[in-house]
């Protein structure tokens, strides 16, 4: 957004400086009052209902409606304002264009009066006398729309004015046919259900679970549903408009009275400005539909925003179905898809978190069994590990790490394979099973046929456009359209390559920073000399390290967030839509790498990266890379992920969502009043003003990305950590109450944006599911033991079982061989002295003539692996390629009422068009019979049956 320095002043002679705020306003609002007067009397006149006053969203006569609300800054009462002419006429707008020319020479100071100061106060002044006049010029243009006004200045909130806004029928009527809004007809039919065996199961589960729905109208199964068509005003005999008030509901009401606040254009200043240029630029502070009443107390009337509390986002009721019904109603569509979306995806992790349970029950059942973990925990088997550090660490026995292999065997066991199997095959049911429901959801919501229609430009966008406009004033042929190019957008196009490579670079730095805190306090904790210290070292650096990168992620979530919106803001995409999606994807690559860096490294990277003993791999000068345990990584990154994933849904996700707003509004309760007047207020304060105190709303979005971060930590790496969808779950079923307890009493009502799908997020979810089946291969694969396990037992186990598994992952190194300065500081800490040590690999002893190289074994394991990952890979896939075609995307049932529907309105406007027929055909028999006796007394007149035939149609 631009600053307020665009603006044309006011040059300082041609303001009456004797003039007090008091007489100013009467002055500008005395041509507003006359004319609303004008409109009030002709709406009164036209409905035949004398005014009332009620209580509600309504305007001072207690009939009209409220659909929209226009917030702007006042002069406290009691302070100077200098008064301004009206800008009302082109000579006075001609004058103050050549007084911007003059500025210095036309601006005196007071003789003892600091020069600085007054200059700033008089461009303030300039810059409100400013705003004035464009709000006055805005809003006599949305009086000329039709529009009804109404100002509230200062009798509710000291310093803030409100502007009501009230649509009229005509105006309701003419924009509901612009925009092509489909309302129901008188016209309805039966609506059968599905006869086939899906459908049938469907209908005996709704059944069977009646008593988890919502007691709302809204989302009960109707056996009847009414034809609807886009409104037309030639067709009003078609829709039931025995009540007015009614037909179009608040949402829709609301949604109107925006499209129009959109199209609406101040002309008459140096450039164009539409409501988001005037909402940017400070001429008005806040644009908001009201909520439909209050929420708690008995005296507070029934009403769909009361409903939606007590049936939606309250916490007891949070085994029950969202009425997605009434939260579209009153929301809209692009606020339903995403809750109904949700409610799928809680529903579907249901099956996934059962079966992610049975895989980690088995891992406990079999622990006891697992051949692998038992020789590493058998002390008899004296095996002597080579140090993990140089020259801090010292030998160690295999027998210490028992705890870990057992815990290692929960997450890694058979079962594993068929669970990531299984997640990927949920991806793609989940998926196709949302197709579904959003197409019987556009059916019953009337969106079968809907196209969006081009936005509207944003303010940056037009401005930008403008001062291009003056650059090239002489230069552009008259009649050709000035727009931005890509040569416009290139310096923001190349800083947006060079932040976000930057920002990925940060993060990849910062997990590097945490792989070297994990190599220094490990060797810090060798040398402590507290034995608590040196008892628990891997636990330690495990959990601490884990807790060090979800602080990191929470922390570079926020400003990643920030620069994404200041990266897509740079780019100034034309419409809201190309700025959503732009901010979408950015935001989404650069929280992705940032959760998962730390992932990928622990499953892929650590471990091997390392060298061998008297050989290995170091960074930064002296740091060694680290080894995995014995038992592998993969206990490792169950932790990372158990952290992380914990971690970020109670701090960022409920604690920011929850905490800090009542903190804020706490601190602005302090500071401003007690808890007595904070109740006054509520018991006094009109709608309007009681939603000026909530929160703005800002997007669907973050919500979204929230949801799709956890979608991948289920999906990608769930071989890993089977208890993940257990966990989303759990989340999830608090994050809907949450999420609807906040748009229902935290934030004022959003616009109502018609919507048919999800948009970019379901290409997101497609491409993860996608990377997940990947992903799991390779965690299987070279992540964990699974596939060493199956080379020794049908290749190299004697007797086709696991005994001598971990002897054969165990290479021999001699202890002679280590580098200068490398070897323990005490090698024989375990009271005898170390000839040989073991470690972790694949490579020939060092009595072998190719000593310490790959051995064959390494090159048929590391075949195995490649194969499984290609052979899961390419069965996974073909098995949801087949999922995907067996289940339609459109429900049989779904596309026969559509079907059905296009069938009855043709019906319908076929004996539309045969009754105006025969209508037509009586009155021209009529005028027939009517001018035979004309013609025969009279033939020299051949005019007079065109006029008995107007009178007769009149008649």
């Amino acid at each position: 957004m631009w600053g307020n320095d665009n603006y044309l002043p006011v040059p300082g002679e041609e303001k009456n400086l004797d003039a007090d705020f008091s007489n100013s306003k009467a002055i500008t609002t005395e041509p507003y009052n006359q004319y609303e007067n004008i409109r009030l009397s002709s709406l009164y006149s036209e409905d035949s209902s004398p005014p009332g006053s009620r209580p509600g969203p309504y305007l001072a006569d207690g009939r009209r409606r409220v659909d929209y609300v226009l917030t702007y800054p006042i002069q406290k009462p009691g302070s100077v304002r200098r008064r301004s002419s009206r800008f009302a006429d082109n000579t006075i707008i001609r004058r103050l264009r050549r007084s911007l020319s003059m500025r210095s020479s036309r601006a005196p100071l007071q003789p003892k009066e600091d020069p600085e100061v007054a200059a700033q106060d008089q461009q303030v002044n300039y810059h409100e006398d400013d705003k004035r006049f464009r709000r006055e010029e805005f809003e006599e243009n949305l009086l000329e729309m039709g529009l009804e006004l109404e100002k509230d200045e200062g009798a509710s909130i000291s310093g803030i004015g409100f502007l009501k806004i009230h649509a009229p029928w005509k105006v309701l009527c003419r924009e509901a046919e612009f925009m092509k809004l489909k309302m129901p007809t008188k016209k309805v039919y039966e609506v059968k259900q599905g006869s086939n065996v899906v459908e049938k199961i469907r209908l005996f589960i709704h059944k069977v679970t009646t008593p988890l729905h919502p007691n709302v109208e809204a989302n009960r199964l109707q056996s009847v549903k009414p034809l609807s068509h886009p409104f037309s005003r030639e067709k009003q005999h078609l829709f039931d408009l025995s009540d007015r008030d009614k037909f179009f509901d608040s949402k829709t009401r609301s949604s109107i009275v925006y499209e129009v606040l959109k199209r609406t254009r101040c002309t008459r200043a140096k450039y164009t400005m539409g409501i988001t240029s005037l909402l940017g630029n400070g001429v008005y502070t806040a644009a908001y539909p009201l909520h439909d009443g209050d929420i708690e107390g008995g005296s507070s009337e029934a009403n769909d925003r009361k409903l939606l509390y007590e049936e939606w986002a309250s916490y007891s009721v949070f085994y029950k179905y969202q009425p997605i019904g009434l939260i579209r109603k009153y929301f809209g569509e692009k606020v339903g898809l995403y809750f109904a979306w949700l409610g799928v995806y809680t529903q579907m992790l249901i099956p996934a978190a059962i079966v992610g349970v049975i895989v980690f029950l088995y891992g406990c059942a079999t622990v006891d069994d697992d051949i692998p973990s038992m020789e590493i925990c058998d002390p008899r088997n004296n095996i002597t590990m080579c140090p993990l550090c140089d020259r801090a660490c010292s030998y160690w026995k295999l027998s210490t790490a028992c705890g870990t292999a057992r815990a290692s065997h929960l997450f890694d066991n058979p079962a594993t394979v068929f669970f990531s199997i299984f997640m990927a095959l949920w991806a793609v049911i989940f998926m196709e099973h949302w197709k579904r429901r959003q197409m019987r959801l556009n059916y019953i919501w009337d969106l079968t046929g809907f196209e969006e229609e081009e936005d509207h430009y944003r303010a940056d966008y037009e401005f930008r456009v403008m001062q291009k406009t003056l650059r090239q004033e002489h230069a552009t042929p008259k009649g050709e359209k000035v727009k931005l190019t890509c040569t416009d957008r290139m310096p923001a196009y190349l800083t947006t390559i060079v932040m976000m490579g930057f920002m990925i670079s940060v993060t990849f730095a910062i997990v590097f920073g945490v792989i070297l805190y994990r190599i220094s306090i490990k060797a810090a904790l060798h040398i402590s000399s507290y034995p608590a210290a040196r008892s628990n070292i891997r636990a330690t650096v495990k959990t601490t390290a884990a807790i060090i990168n979800l602080i990191v992620i929470i922390i570079l979530d926020e400003i990643y967030a920030v620069i994404a919106r200041w990266l897509t803001t740079l780019e100034v995409p034309k419409t809201d839509k190309s700025f959503e999606e732009r901010l979408i994807f950015k935001t989404f690559i650069l929280k992705f790498v940032n959760a998962f860096t730390p992932i990928v490294y622990l499953a892929f990277f650590r471990g091997r990266l390392v060298g061998r003993p008297g050989n290995y791999l170091y960074v930064v000068g002296s740091y060694r890379m680290e080894e995995c345990a014995h038992a592998g990584c993969l206990m490792e990154l169950c932790i990372q992920l158990c952290i992380t994933m914990l971690g970020k849904q109670l701090i960022q996700n409920n604690l920011f969502e929850i905490g800090i707003p009542k903190l804020k509004k706490l601190m602005k309760w302090k500071s401003e009043m007690d808890s007595q007047e904070e109740e006054e207020r509520n018991r006094t304060l009109e709608r309007h003003a009681k939603d000026h105190f909530l929160g703005p709303f800002v997007g669907l979005s973050p919500e979204y990305m929230e949801m799709i971060i956890q979608f991948g930590m289920v999906t990608l790496f769930v071989a890993s950590f089977p208890l993940a969808p257990l966990f989303a779950l759990l989340n999830n079923i608090i994050e809907i109450r949450l999420d609807a307890k906040k748009f229902v009493t935290e934030l004022r009502r959003p616009i109502a944006v018609r919507a048919k799908d999800i948009g970019i997020w379901y290409n997101l979810l497609r491409g993860l599911s996608k990377v997940a089946v990947i992903i799991n291969a390779f965690v299987i694969s070279f992540t964990s033991d699974f596939i060493p396990r199956l080379v020794y037992q049908y290749t190299y186990s004697p007797d086709g079982s696991m005994h001598g598994f971990v002897n054969h992952t165990l290479s021999y190194f001699n202890v002679s061989d280590f580098q200068k300065g490398t070897d323990p500081l005490q090698p024989e800490h375990l009271g005898y002295k170390v000839d040989m040590c073991r470690y972790k690999d694949y490579r020939e002893p060092p009595w072998s003539s190719t000593r310490y190289e790959l051995s064959k074994e390494f090159w048929a394991i590391l075949a195995a692996r490649l194969a499984f990952v290609i052979v899961f890979q390419n069965v996974v896939m073909l098995m949801s390629d087949f999922v995907d075609w067996l289940i339609p995307d459109i429900p049989k049932d779904i596309s026969l009422q559509i079907h059905k529907e296009k069938i009855l309105m043709v019906e319908l406007f076929m004996k539309e068009e045969q009754g105006k027929r025969l209508a037509a055909r009586d009155n021209l028999n009529q005028d027939n019979c009517t001018a035979s006796p004309s013609a025969n007394q009279s033939p020299l007149q051949p005019r007079s049956r065109p006029a008995s035939h107007v009178n007769t149609s009149n008649c």
